[in-house]
């Protein structure tokens, strides 16, 4: 059963600034050591970091009112470069499409019970 969608899209801009103002402890505060070291593998890592941005506020609005925070959302990559997404404590079936352009980046996020 489908508890909900998401959409988001985000300026990369945004993060950048973000990232050269608080440096680490802004990335530290949103991402995972996971989500961080899979964007730094790539040219332009701010690209990557707002499409996981775009994603856990994609998820947050799919999930509605559960308490969920940043920390609590963890998006990897499948070996075949597919998004996939592990909520500490929730036991749901999240469906996750990130994409990204030159100065946005957007996700969409449909949440499902597993049972």
């Amino acid at each position: 059963m489908i508890i909900g969608t998401g959409i988001d899209i985000i300026e990369i801009q945004r993060i950048r600034s973000a990232v050269k103002t608080w440096g680490d402890r802004f990335l530290a505060r949103v991402l995972n050591p996971q989500e961080i070291a899979y964007a730094q593998a790539h040219a332009v890592p701010c690209q990557h970091y707002a499409g996981r941005f775009a994603a856990k506020e994609a998820i947050y609005k799919a999930l509605g009112d559960k308490q969920v925070s940043w920390k609590d959302i963890t998006i990897i990559n499948t070996p075949e470069g597919k998004p996939e997404c592990h909520i500490k404590g929730l036991k749901h079936t999240v469906h996750l499409s990130i994409s990204h352009s030159k100065f946005y980046a957007v996700a969409s996020a449909v949440v499902e019970t597993k049972d």
